[in-house]
């Protein structure tokens, strides 16, 4: 490991759908400690915890506690002692450079009874580190290459300072890091993941698989309602509900000998998830709603034209964001003022007048009017109130009309969202790319009309 089994440490491999994992004989415990009180002022935003726990799931560790602690020695040291009370792997980001409030070592070295030692090969690197920059190395950066005494110095080939590794009995262990996103990510893909992996052992090696399934129409409570009975039952696979800006994500999770058993498990799972979520389901893994709709598209060979308001063009971004949207979208309108509606849209003035620009009446006619300026097989329109001003008793903010414009009809769609200002535009959009999905799948219900 690291400067003495150089030789031994590989390349981490990319979080894939498929990962592969050994499945120890008994579950493997992380804990997580970042240190730093900028981050406790709020100075700087923690990204760290968040790619290791995401590589941590990825592996199939448990990760129950993710602390946050402030530059002090002896808090620090407290913390180091509680979490390898409960964890077998402690990580620690942060307090690894070189000037007097970086305590991290020392910090480790009080929780274990520990003197801090010159690791010669660490400093050797950190010469070399300036050398190569043609730089004079600080004093103050020798004390980088000091490691608690038995602990291991773990390469860092983006900085100056090594990461570290302390085994303890029992089999734990603890991990030091750089606070630098991109030292810690360099450090932890060549060096930790593979000593984790290593840690494991490779006698049992399995496969952890997973399925995102995507929803929208339903907020995170409502699927939670319907489907708590089966996440409650859960053991392998598992669930993971994720909430994102107005669609729901779940995650089946499985751990198996092979990607062929992890399936076997996933599949009644899934089945019973969609049988009761079936007509709000739109896809699985990273593929947004818009690249659902690209799909079905290109599949029917059919064309669509955008007449936007409230949304400033984001319909039209999020369909053309999609490759080959060429062959499928054809041109667009913001028709934000009246006199747009009517001089481009074909809106009759009248309509305006009597209903108003956010309407029922008026989504109707720019739909049709852009589906007609278009010469496309499909028009579709949104005119709304994004706020914070302009909504009233009758129409408050967050209301949005949708039509849906095709040579046998044109069907009109009511939605209040909640939010501040793009949150309404966001979550408007997405509402129209659902209603081309199911418009596309032939599945414009009931429960969509107002």
């Amino acid at each position: 490991m690291g400067y003495r089994h150089e030789q031994a440490i590989g390349k981490g491999e990319e979080a894939q759908h498929r990962v592969d994992v050994v499945v120890p004989t008994g579950e493997m415990i992380a804990e997580l400690i970042i240190v730093g009180t900028e981050l406790l002022l709020g100075e700087v935003v923690d990204t760290n915890s968040a790619y290791m726990a995401q590589r941590l799931a990825e592996l199939g560790i448990d990760l129950y506690y993710v602390n946050r602690v402030g530059d002090n020695r002896k808090r620090i040291a407290q913390l180091v002692q509680q979490a390898h009370e409960r964890a077998d792997l402690v990580i620690i980001s942060g307090g690894l450079g070189p000037t007097a409030d970086d305590l991290t070592k020392e910090a480790v070295a009080d929780a274990f009874g520990l003197e801090l030692v010159l690791c010669q090969d660490a400093l050797a690197d950190i010469e070399e580190h300036f050398r190569r920059l043609n730089r004079v190395m600080s004093e103050n950066n020798k004390r980088q290459a000091y490691l608690p005494k038995g602990a291991t110095a773990l390469p860092n080939p983006k900085g100056t300072a090594p990461g570290v590794l302390l085994e303890l009995s029992g089999g734990k262990a603890v991990v030091m890091l750089p606070g630098v996103p991109v030292e810690l990510k360099a450090i932890m893909e060549d060096s930790v993941i593979p000593y984790i992996r290593r840690k494991l052992g490779e006698e049992n090696r399995a496969t952890i698989y997973y399925k995102v399934l995507r929803f929208y129409g339903l907020g995170e409570s409502a699927i939670d309602n319907i489907v708590q009975d089966i996440i409650a039952a859960q053991t392998n696979p598992t669930i993971a509900p994720y909430a994102g800006s107005g669609e729901v994500r779940l995650r089946i999770t499985a751990k198996a000998a092979n990607e062929s058993e992890a399936l076997r498990l996933i599949e009644p799972v899934e089945r019973q998830l969609l049988e009761r979520l079936g007509p709000y389901f739109y896809g699985y893994g990273d593929e947004g709603l818009e690249i659902v709709v690209a799909r079905l598209l290109l599949a029917q060979k059919k064309t669509v034209a955008v007449a936007e308001s409230c949304t400033g063009g984001l319909i039209s971004h999020k369909l053309t964001n999609v490759a080959g949207s060429s062959g499928y979208y054809m041109q667009g309108a913001v028709t934000y003022s009246n006199a747009a509606k009517t001089a481009v849209l074909g809106v009759e003035p009248e309509l305006l007048t009597r209903f108003g620009a956010v309407s029922k009446q008026v989504a109707k006619a720019m739909a049709e009017g852009v589906r007609k300026w278009a010469g496309t097989d499909i028009g579709l329109s949104v005119t709304g109130i994004a706020g914070p001003g302009g909504g009233s008793a009758a129409k408050p903010v967050g209301l949005v009309y949708f039509g849906v414009s095709y040579p046998q009809d044109t069907k009109v769609f009511g939605r209040q969202f909640a939010g501040d200002r793009l949150q309404v535009k966001e979550r408007a959009a997405l509402a129209a790319l659902d209603i081309l999905r199911r418009y596309l799948l032939g599945n414009l219900g009931e429960e969509l009309e107002d």
